[in-house]
């Protein structure tokens, strides 16, 4: 599911989280990118590849829900090793932050611990800024 995403993704042209402007097609680039690259296939297989894609985008099944919950958490460790990133791009609070992505606390809880915890180093050392009180 995650790689099939990731190329989906790939094709369409990735969006930061924090990209509002970006977002605002995401869902019909990414449509596409998936016509588009499930269409190349053998007719069965672009049909599972399909399926699987679309059962990620949807987050309805315990799969998909660990899968979307590692997908979230993949940036969030990226920002941190890189001192800020996108939460310096886009002027992130850590409010906003958890927002965005708590669904990983859905999808995987103890994998939300270790989200916390970053979140806290994050603010610490002025890469995210806390939450407004």
């Amino acid at each position: 599911m995650l790689v099939l995403h990731d190329l989906v993704e790939i094709e369409s042209g990735d969006t930061p989280l924090f990209d509002m402007a970006g977002a605002t097609d995401q869902a019909a680039r990414e449509r596409l990118a998936a016509d588009k690259l499930f269409g190349l296939l053998p007719t069965p297989q672009g049909r599972t590849f399909r399926a699987l894609w679309e059962e990620f985008e949807a987050a309805e099944s315990a799969d998909a829900r660990f899968a979307k919950a590692l997908d979230r958490l993949q940036p969030i460790l990226l920002n941190h090793v890189v001192g800020g990133g996108t939460w310096t791009d886009y002027d992130v609070d850590e409010g906003r932050e958890r927002a965005m992505t708590r669904r990983i606390a859905e999808g995987a809880p103890e994998l939300w611990q270790a989200a916390e915890a970053v979140f806290a180093d994050a603010v610490r050392n002025g890469w995210l800024k806390p939450m407004p009180e």
